[in-house]
């Protein structure tokens, strides 16, 4: 799936998302770009729990 994350401007941002996701699942396959504030995800959490603990972390999600 791929998420926009609006707040992630930086490589710094990037690795706090990747940080988040990997909370859930540490298994996820992450590719952020920051550039485009996006972030593709493959894992096998539900998005509502991606898009929580994005939240929580502070860098909000919406689908793509």
């Amino acid at each position: 799936m791929e998420l926009k994350i609006e707040s992630m401007t930086c490589g710094g941002c990037a690795r706090s998302v990747t940080r988040a996701i990997q909370s859930v699942d540490p298994n996820a396959r992450i590719e952020a770009d920051p550039a485009a504030r996006s972030v593709k995800v493959e894992t096998s959490v539900n998005l509502g729990t991606l898009r929580q603990v994005l939240e929580e972390a502070g860098y909000p999600a919406t689908v793509d």
